[in-house]
């Protein structure tokens, strides 16, 4: 079997499950959000760009994906010739994104919905609970240098 198509495996793994996380994420922090706003719709932007944070999970997911995508020819249709071995090196090179992706977007959705309750309350603690949810973001973005580097070295 042409180990361009176990690499697609490792792709569709690192844009599901990312943005799986960030869909959890995303609602998690919509929730809060909507009542929020509902209290006090002046609030609405602070909230959104709060609930926004845990979707760059999806996007980092969808980056490695294309990433493979691309090394492998599967998008332009000329698919290179490749052994299983760097097929699953692929499948290994994109698990961090997607097991960090899943688990970071929901639990920067859970502190996203911390902070946009801290926002309720009082409105100039925004920039203090935007901190704290980027602080997720960084383990996400670790994993997205980890699987970009992995990716790129597959030859």
């Amino acid at each position: 079997m042409n180990g361009a198509y176990i690499a697609l495996i490792g792709a569709a793994l690192a844009a599901l499950m990312a943005g799986c996380g960030s869909a959890i994420g995303v609602g998690i922090a919509g929730q809060a959000a909507a009542g929020v706003t509902g209290e006090d719709p002046d609030k609405f932007g602070k909230c959104l760009l709060l609930q926004l944070l845990p979707g760059t999970q999806g996007i980092y997911g969808l980056i490695i994906a294309f990433m493979v995508l691309m090394q492998t020819g599967l998008l332009t249709g000329n698919v290179v010739a490749w052994e299983a071995i760097k097929g699953w090196g692929c499948v290994a090179a994109c698990t961090p994104m997607a097991v960090v992706g899943l688990v970071s977007g929901i639990y920067q959705g859970r502190c996203a919905a911390a902070a946009i309750s801290m926002v309720g309350k009082r409105s100039e603690a925004s920039g203090k609970g935007l901190l704290m949810t980027v602080m997720v973001e960084t383990y996400a973005l670790l994993a997205l240098l980890i699987s970009f580097l992995c990716v790129i070295f597959i030859k």
